[in-house]
């Protein structure tokens, strides 16, 4: 897919990745970028349109998509994670509140603009997911479940929307400079790098980006030959 000319929107964009996304898309020649936030007035790049959409309010997701029926990318952004596993007190509430956002509320965006990027002409959908998509060492313990059905879920839509012509694209990368990570003490990617390198992929008509090099060697290791001392598959 090009970006120039396109009409994109992009979900949780008032800071972080989604602003960066913003920006990009502007510079590579967008006619129109849509940006969600909870809070519009939150929202304060110039030359775009904001819009009122919290993406677990399904009212809120329905207006976003009456209002942006020209839309013909769509990237999923809005994301949330918080710290701790799944032995903590309040694991149950906290993952059904992180599951909310980063992957029942993608289910929920994707399935109302299916048929506004079908409308105009198959277009995009990218889903901004994580090297967590592959891993879970406990201590973001829901958010990593939450980004790993959020992989699934974007490889099946990917599967479901071929036939409109919808390139479906998974962007993993590991931490990125955003107030998401602002507290740990990690090698972080700026979100501009990141994003560059997403919608690079995107126009190269690929399905899958990975960003950085953590998550180059982590996926490498996903696809490395099994010692032969571990069960082969017959």
């Amino acid at each position: 897919m090009k970006i120039e000319n396109a009409v994109a929107l992009v979900t949780g964009a008032n800071r972080g990745i989604g602003l960066a996304f913003a920006r990009e898309l502007l510079d590579r020649g967008a006619r129109k970028v849509y940006v969600g936030a909870r809070d519009p007035a939150t929202v304060t790049q110039s030359g775009v349109q904001a819009l009122r959409l919290d993406v677990t309010q399904p009212e809120d997701v329905a207006t976003a998509a009456a209002l942006a029926s020209d839309v013909s990318l769509l990237i999923n952004n809005a994301g949330i994670a918080q710290p701790g596993g799944f032995l903590a007190a309040d694991s149950e509430d906290v993952a059904r509140r992180i599951f909310e956002t980063n992957f029942f509320a993608v289910l929920r965006m994707s399935k109302a603009f299916a048929p506004i990027l079908k409308a105009n002409g198959g277009g995009a959908l990218l889903n901004v997911l994580s090297v967590a998509s592959w891993m879970n060492g406990g201590e973001l313990a829901a958010y990593s479940a939450s980004k790993s059905a959020a992989w699934s879920l974007t490889n099946a839509l990917r599967n479901e929307l071929a036939a409109q012509k919808t390139q479906v694209l998974a962007l993993h990368m590991a931490y990125v400079d955003t107030d998401l990570t602002r507290g740990f003490d990690v090698p972080k990617s700026s979100p501009e790098e990141i994003v560059k390198r997403a919608l690079d992929g995107l126009e190269s008509g690929l399905d899958e980006v990975l960003a950085d090099e953590i998550t180059l060697q982590v996926k490498r290791g996903m696809t490395a030959p099994r010692p032969s001392y571990l069960p082969q598959a017959s």
